[in-house]
């Protein structure tokens, strides 16, 4: 009997509008394949996706949405063969076949090559902070690039976590690329962390998971601690800071309308 080929659920999009990337970001995307015409838009599960239908319909009039699943035919790679190494300060971030690189990661099902803002906006961050001998914990840690970018820059206990299991697995395999790196991988929800004494939190989240989840988020640092906040746009900007009152912005970046702030 032949084996049952695995799919990925997504959707096929076209009319493309202004902001549809941000608004994706409200919703569990493992990846995108951006196309001249019809970008194909990756989802955690079934259910995700046909919730995204529906709500990206009403959000943006005109939208062509359909619904596809995709054979698992190491689509991931092919997509993104293209990809090469990026510089972010003193890190490169690059795929295997543009290595040798101080950080490899393997493209796979989710975000986290060093191509998103977010990413490079959190690497450039972590990289004004003094790291060696420091705890670090990277929540929803997808490919566990920021993790492993921390490992490298010297932190002496790195925790990357993360509650969707694919993407533990894929940071497993980039750390084992990166002989250098040593982290801690655990699959866990950031709702129900127990309070740590961390030198530094890293959060590349979505706005509104970063403002629900804040408490929680603080309640991992030790004093004196830093957060690395990222995944929220301009027009979030208050409503996360707010969240984290009374913390204090002591650094902050922008690129295009991504933002990201290091809290004190």
């Amino acid at each position: 009997m032949d084996k049952p080929v695995r799919t990925w659920p997504a959707l096929d999009v076209r009319n493309i509008p202004e902001l549809f990337e941000a608004a994706l970001t409200d919703y569990r995307v493992t990846a995108i394949n951006e196309g001249d015409e019809v970008w194909r838009v990756f989802f955690h599960d079934a259910a995700e996706r046909d919730r995204a239908a529906v709500g990206l319909r009403e959000q943006f009039e005109g939208l062509s949405i359909e619904p596809v699943d995709v054979p698992d035919e190491d689509w991931a790679a092919r997509s993104q063969a293209s990809l090469r190494a990026i510089q972010i300060g003193r890190i490169i971030v690059a795929p295997p076949w543009d290595a040798p690189v101080p950080v490899i990661i393997q493209p796979s099902m989710g975000f986290g090559t060093g191509h998103h803002a977010t990413t490079r906006l959190c690497l450039a961050a972590l990289q004004q902070r003094e790291l060696r001998g420091k705890t670090v914990i990277d929540v929803g840690t997808g490919s566990g690039v920021l993790a492993i970018a921390a490992s490298l820059l010297g932190a002496a206990n790195v925790i990357g976590v993360d509650d969707d299991q694919d993407a533990i697995a894929a940071a497993r395999e980039n750390l084992a690329l990166n002989a250098g790196a040593r982290v801690t991988l655990r699959v866990e929800d950031i709702r129900q962390m127990d309070p740590a004494n961390a030198d530094l939190v890293l959060a590349n989240l979505t706005g509104a998971l970063l403002i629900s989840c804040a408490d929680r988020l603080r309640q991992l640092t030790d004093i004196g601690g830093r957060l690395i906040l990222s995944g929220f746009m301009v027009r979030e900007e208050r409503d996360v800071l707010q969240a984290f009152a009374p913390l204090t912005v002591e650094h902050r970046g922008q690129e295009e309308e991504w933002v990201c702030v290091t809290l004190r």
